[in-house]
């Protein structure tokens, strides 16, 4: 019998609810319609989902991906005040099971339902056998999670990896390690792999240089989003510190997603999600991310295994959501 699956990717910003329609257990889920909402125009998940389904749906199960840590059903997203149950939702959906979980770990259950086209290879590795998985995930933040493959079943592992130290690789990430200890303390992965992190790349790069920041670069810094406007300049060519920049940016990208792929022994891949990988995708195809991730001394044979594929699907966590939702019924 077919059911109906409420998916919901929640952020401090904005929050995305989905229904998806399971035919079958064997088929791929299909998503029927989609919606995006402010999420401070709202008290809570609960309103959100009253106001997603007020042409009287009926859902079956409903998962929801929410920042940060899901404690005993229960979640409070930093730079969001809501407090989120599993009970209270559950309530306001007239009964209908509702689970809540990490977001990076509703990436993780959803990039191992993509269909191939969703996914762009960068390391074809050569395992090619079912197993771990590792997801790392750049975008105004860092996170990471992995799931831990058993007995033909997929299972999410949370992490707050992002927040780990970061550990450089060379006399240039050491400079920038200290660079950044003296304004930060603490220098988090986060702190370089984001996009504030590209942002910081470019300073200490541009600082260590002492020349002059041309006009139409610091005009473009100033009147957006400076990370996408490093990434232009670098594509382009116009910056040679901005392409610098970016060439660092990307041997951390590949030297933090291997040091992921030991953790977890990732044979079953490792997937570059959040919105920064689809943007600079011919960088991560050039060879400072191959170098970052392969160099890993004794281990570099095993990681030539290891496949690494960019997700273009923006979706995916909300499948890795719809995807828990089915698996309570």
């Amino acid at each position: 019998m077919a059911k109906t699956l409420l998916a919901g990717d929640v952020g401090a910003t904005k929050t995305l609810l989905a229904l998806y329609r399971s035919e079958d257990a064997a088929a791929p889920l299909t998503i029927v319609r989609k919606t995006r909402y402010t999420s401070h125009d709202f008290r809570g998940l609960e309103q959100v989902c009253a106001e997603f389904l007020r042409d009287g749906t009926r859902i079956d199960a409903a998962g929801f991906g929410v920042p940060g840590a899901v404690i005993a059903g229960a979640a409070e997203p930093s730079n969001l005040e809501w407090k989120l149950d599993e009970k209270k939702i559950s309530a306001a959906l007239g009964g209908t099971p509702a689970r809540l979980l990490n977001d990076l770990a509703a990436t993780a259950m959803g990039v191992v339902k993509l269909a191939p086209g969703d996914c762009e290879v960068i390391r074809r590795g050569g395992v090619g056998t079912p197993g771990n998985v590792a997801v790392i995930a750049a975008g105004t933040g860092l996170g990471e999670s992995a799931l831990a493959y058993l007995d033909g079943r997929y299972y999410p592992v949370v992490s707050e990896g992002g927040h780990s130290s970061f550990a450089p690789d060379g006399d240039d990430q050491i400079e920038l390690l200290r660079f950044l200890a003296r304004e930060f303390g603490h220098v988090s992965w986060e702190r370089v792999l984001s996009g504030p992190g590209l942002v910081n790349v470019y300073r200490f790069l541009r600082a260590r240089s002492g020349g002059a920041e041309p006009q139409w670069l610091g005009t473009a810094l100033s009147s957006g989003d400076p990370g996408a406007a490093i990434s232009a300049a670098a594509a382009d060519g116009r910056d040679k510190i901005c392409v610098d920049a970016l060439a660092m940016f990307c041997a951390m990208y590949g030297s933090e997603a291997a040091n992921l792929a030991l953790k977890v022994l990732a044979i079953g891949g490792v997937y570059l999600c959040g919105g920064i990988a689809p943007k600079i995708l011919p960088a991560l195809k050039h060879g400072e991310f191959a170098r970052g991730f392969i160099g890993k001394g004794r281990l570099e044979t095993m990681l030539e295994k290891i496949a690494v594929r960019v997700v273009m699907n923006s979706d995916v966590a909300l499948l890795g959501a719809a995807h828990t939702a089915l698996a309570m019924l």
